[in-house]
This record gives C-alpha cells, structure tokens and sequence, in this order.
C-alpha cells in the first residue's frame, strides 16, 4: 500500500492534475490496485457539466495511467525525478460504460501485459461500486529529458525482463 506521500515521489502529477489518492495493492512486474477520490471540488466539474457534474472519460484514462505509472516506477526500482517522464503513446480499445460524480470512489485496475524495448502495455480498468465506468489498453514509455543539447534518450525497459510477459 502506498499513501499520497509515497504516489508523490513515483509521479510527477500534481494538482489539480493528480489522479491517484492511494495505492491498495501492488505487485511489482505484474498489477496494481488504486483509488481516485472524486469530490464535487474537482476542477474540471465547473464547465463538465454545471447541471449535471460527470468526470470527463479521457481523465479516467489518465488516472489509470497515472497507476500504471506508479506500477512501472516501483517495477524498475525508480523514483520520478526531473530527468525524465512517462508518456503516452497509444491508447486502444477505450470503452466508457458508465458516468462517474461527485462522492464516488474510482477504483483503478491496472495489469501490465507486456514489456517491449522502452514500451509498456497495459490493461486498465476503472469501476464505482464494482461497475466498469471505463477500460482501456494502454501503451506508455519513459523518456530522459533532453539535455541542453536537445538530443532526446530512451530509457532502458525494466532490468532482465522484469514485467515481461
């Protein structure tokens, strides 16, 4: 179990744009269980939608790759720091299944499925109340920041295979 403390050091996120309150489980090289808080605070309730508040889908997205950050980070023994970040680069088979408000809960379910080179495959799942509110397969890789010189590295995937499936 990781506390906001510990979610601070393995993601670089931070509000109004950090989306994981707490990590319930975690299994280093193979899944992760978190929580996103949904209050009627959120940002992002002020113009999605004022009579109706639903949490955008593509934030519910993000808050299962900000899981699948944190998974990665403790599968490679790293912390997030100023020298690198955790991108997108695909997102497939997104499906949105049910709205999610003020005072739920989102559980976020994320499996890694595979490891390629610098690329990390996911399968993510959101619910409320054991209902899928959102699903998706996603890709991410970490980056070195470029240095002053503007070239841009890769970072190694996960030492011997760790992740792989």
């Amino acid at each position: 179990m990781l506390d906001i403390r510990a979610i601070l050091e393995h993601l670089p996120h931070r509000f109004p744009f950090l989306l994981v309150d707490r990590v319930l489980e975690i299994e280093k090289g193979k899944r992760i269980v978190a929580i996103k808080n949904v209050t009627i605070n959120e940002p992002f309730f002020t113009g999605h939608f004022p009579h109706l508040p639903v949490m955008p889908g593509v934030l519910q997205i993000e808050a299962l790759a900000q899981a699948a950050g944190i998974l990665s980070f403790q599968t490679m023994g790293r912390v997030s720091d100023d020298r690198s970040v955790y991108y997108f680069v695909g997102i497939d088979k997104a499906r949105f299944k049910r709205p999610v408000g003020p005072g739920d809960q989102l559980r976020l379910e994320v499996t890694i499925d595979r490891v390629a080179r610098s690329i990390w495959k996911y399968s993510g799942r959101a619910t409320v109340d054991g209902q899928v509110s959102a699903e998706a397969e996603l890709m991410c890789t970490l980056r070195e920041i470029a240095p002053a010189d503007g070239a841009a590295a890769e970072a190694p995937g996960p030492a011997d295979g760790a992740g792989a499936a």
